[in-house]
């Protein structure tokens, strides 16, 4: 979590994992378990603080599936403490619980041509349906955040640190 952050949080997802082959065309990888690590306080301040709210490190992995089912997706997410759970929730996500069909979200991330410049790589994140943020938990250095889905291979362990200061200043030199 960066120093100027004002909170950090997990949000248990699955990430979609693409890349677009020589002629543009979008391709989808698989999916596999995701952390998109927000700051859920700059968030609330205001929806135009929804996007700065996302720039933090995200977590993608352990295994990649390569074919999964994504109609109705159970698991698990906790955050530990030391050895302590001081968080932690049954999930769930997949079409059956989403708004919108994975087509139309797929639609909506490569419609613009920009998104489909050959080689490029793109995650996108499909939501879930609970993080600790909401339940009035805030993260301290060295909590160990866990998203599990069923389905999708070992869980995903994130540990938080805490940025103490300002990164130093860079000294840009001319080409």
């Amino acid at each position: 979590m960066p120093d100027f952050a004002d909170d950090g949080g997990e949000e248990p997802e699955i990430a979609g994992l693409y890349v677009n082959d020589d002629s543009g065309t979008p391709r989808r990888v698989g999916m596999c378990v995701g952390n998109e690590f927000a700051d859920h306080v700059m968030e609330k301040k205001s929806y135009l603080y929804l996007a700065p709210s996302k720039l933090r490190r995200c977590a993608i992995g352990p295994e990649l599936v390569t074919a999964p089912d994504f109609t109705n997706v159970t698991g698990h997410v906790r955050v530990e403490r030391g050895d302590t759970t001081i968080w932690e929730r049954d999930v769930m996500s997949g079409e059956a619980n989403m708004c919108h069909s994975i087509a139309n979200l797929e639609y909506h991330h490569f419609k613009y041509p920009g998104h489909r410049q050959p080689g490029d790589v793109h995650v996108h994140f499909f939501g879930a349906d609970a993080f600790s943020f909401g339940d009035g938990v805030a993260l301290d250095d060295g909590d160990t955040m866990e998203v599990a889905w069923n389905g999708f291979g070992r869980p995903l362990r994130n540990p938080i640190r805490i940025a103490s200061e300002p990164p130093k200043m860079l000294n840009i030199e001319p080409l």
